[in-house]
């Protein structure tokens, strides 16, 4: 860990949330001499403290030891006018309001919404959103368009490493994004999703498969040590115990980044039914 690095990407991210030493202090319940020391870099976080010390202040554990990180990639591919995964709300859309159409405000969670097409979707056809994503400047083009709809959705900054959501929602939505995760860590995140639906509510979910015969995506090379595909199969086993209403594998074309290429892809719409 390079002290001074971290020490100066704390204080600097710090500052951006508008945090005093000792609010970010109280925040992990330490001293805020603990936040100074590690600033001047004549300390550093104990490895159990820096996941809350990330979640703090909104940023990975890889940015705060000064490592390159998919926040960096995500946030340069959506600095531009334009949308860079477009503005037509994913086909899994449409599913889940067939299962659960918004004839009252559902609860969504949309996690890793990107530039927040499919927040503000849900939200114009009814439903009651939140989204979440950990690039920054997804966020604010999500809010920008949420706004020119002029629809209300609560979006926040946050990590998918870290984030857990602390109340229910009627649907769980994420599409893309879930190849972040560690292996070790993909049961424990779908028990966290499964404990927070609503009896009757749906998770809604896709992951990229590893196949061998299919190359690398071209936009895949700067986050290449982030990526962590699944295994065919994988995603359904999580859900075994819910009723599948969307259960396939499939490979489709996709152009990203500009340039051609292929995906494989699982796709699983889950709802959660008890017997009586």
């Amino acid at each position: 860990m390079d002290d001074l690095k971290t020490g100066t990407v704390i204080s600097k991210r710090r500052k951006e949330l508008g945090l005093t030493q000792n609010q970010l202090a109280q925040t992990l319940n330490i001293s805020f001499q603990a936040v100074s020391k590690w600033e001047n870099g004549t300390a550093y976080p104990d490895i159990q403290t820096l996941p809350k010390l990330a979640a703090a202040l909104n940023t990975t554990v890889d940015a705060l030891l000064g490592y390159s990180s998919v926040v960096t990639d995500y946030d340069r591919r959506y600095d531009t006018e334009g949308y860079y995964w477009g503005l037509m709300p994913n086909r899994i859309c449409y599913d889940i309001m067939k299962i659960l159409p918004p004839i009252k405000p559902y609860r969504v969670l949309d996690i890793g919404c990107g530039e927040g097409k499919d927040a503000v979707f849900f939200a114009k056809c009814g439903y009651d959103v939140t989204a979440f994503d950990i690039s920054e400047q997804g966020i604010e083009k999500a809010k920008k368009l949420a706004e020119h709809n002029k629809v209300d959705v609560h979006f926040f900054k946050a990590d998918l490493l870290v984030y857990r959501p602390d109340t229910e929602y009627d649907i769980i939505f994420s599409s893309g994004v879930f190849h972040f995760l560690p292996e070790n860590e993909r049961k424990e995140l779908c028990d966290s999703l499964k404990a927070h639906t609503t009896d009757s509510g749906i998770n809604a979910l896709n992951v990229f498969v590893k196949k061998p015969f299919i190359t690398r995506a071209p936009d895949s090379t700067r986050d290449e040590n982030q990526r962590k595909p699944w295994h065919s199969g994988e995603l359904f086993e999580y859900y075994h115990d819910w009723m599948f209403h969307t259960c396939k594998e499939e490979i489709f074309d996709c152009n990203s980044g500009g340039i051609p290429h292929k995906h494989c892809m699982d796709t699983l719409i889950a709802q959660k039914i008890y017997p009586v």
